[in-house]
């Protein structure tokens, strides 16, 4: 790597059998047009050489070491090779690529946090078939977490922004159960995202003066309590806090007119109470560009915001726009 040449980005491989590996390719394919950072994906040289064949593109695939990406990138795939073996078929996934998918993950993080990487940009992974090879954690973000506190799992807080050019939004509770919201939804957990969401606009978005809007949980944000008491109760107070840190917030505002053109021009992001509060208003305005961002960790993670697409694997049609927007942001936040 040349004296003033920024890190590359490391694209973990994702579950093969999925349209990651399709995704990966087509984005090199596009890079010029698209002006991508350089990447490497680590993953199998060979697999990404048979997906590329399947589909008569003609990507040159190069097995290289992270410090190789940048020189390798203009006119072949960088690859890391993994260790263990991948065997996939298109649409099928297989509990025995597990271990592949794991050891890309822990791969890419610990070279970004040795700092040969910029940032880790993540390929969609099935946590069902992780689950049936003895896979721990909840998640891929919870997992990233682990890695990045090294044996301390209260170290840091990961905190998932859905960002797109129109709209930036966070679910304070996430992958849970709606009738679980209620009780999962408390004044600390509210604090604890909007500082860790408040600080990252700072420092990675460049955002100088964050503004928050804070959605409320029940319709109307309660109506003064006609709707539910949870919006007086568990968000004003939280609301009260963050305000007395010096952070601009807003709310508890109705969901249902917080996401219009107008009302998304005042404020830089949002934070719903529940999932689909957050994740139904951005995939209506850019179900194509959106990035999953994951806040909170000592590194950068972008990743697309779609799923693995089994149903559609090996056709040759899924559309790489997430990846790249996801391969975009994460070179501008990854920024020196």
């Amino acid at each position: 790597m040349g004296l003033h040449q920024r890190p590359p980005l490391l694209l973990t491989q994702g579950d093969p059998a999925g349209i990651g590996p399709e995704l990966s390719l087509r984005a090199w394919l596009e890079r010029d047009a698209e002006s991508l950072p350089a990447f490497g994906i680590v993953g199998d040289p060979g697999h990404l050489g048979h997906v590329a064949k399947s589909h008569g593109w003609d990507v040159p695939i190069a097995a290289v070491e992270p410090h190789q990406i940048q020189s390798a990138f203009s006119g072949s795939l960088p690859v890391i090779p993994l260790s263990a073996p991948v065997s996939a078929e298109a649409g099928k996934p297989d509990r025995a690529n597990a271990p592949s998918v794991i050891e890309s993950i822990e791969t890419a993080v610990r070279f970004v946090r040795a700092g040969t990487a910029a940032a880790v940009v993540t390929n969609p992974i099935a946590k069902h078939v992780l689950y049936q090879a003895g896979f721990r954690h909840p998640g891929h973000t919870e997992f990233l977490a682990a890695l990045a506190s090294e044996g301390d799992p209260e170290a840091y807080h990961p905190v998932m922004m859905l960002w797109s050019a129109e709209l930036a939004v966070v679910p304070v509770t996430v992958h849970i159960p709606l009738a679980d919201v209620p009780s999962a939804l408390t004044t600390d957990l509210i604090v604890l995202t909007g500082r860790i969401v408040a600080r990252e606009l700072r420092q990675r978005f460049g955002i100088e003066n964050p503004r928050l809007a804070l959605a409320g949980l029940n319709p109307h944000a309660g109506e003064s309590g006609a709707m539910g008491t949870e919006d007086e109760t568990v968000i004003v107070p939280a609301i009260d806090i963050l305000r007395a840190d010096g952070i601009d917030v807003t709310g508890p505002l109705p969901a249902d007119t917080m996401f219009h053109a107008r009302a998304r021009s005042r404020y830089d992001a949002a934070l719903a109470m529940y999932h689909d509060q957050a994740l139904i208003p951005i995939k209506t305005i850019a179900f194509d560009e959106a990035v999953n961002v994951t806040l909170g960790l000592p590194f950068v993670r972008t990743s697309p915001d779609h799923g693995t697409a089994f149903d559609i694997a090996g056709k040759g049609i899924a559309r790489p726009d997430s990846l790249m927007a996801a391969l975009k942001l994460a070179a501008r936040l990854g920024s020196p």
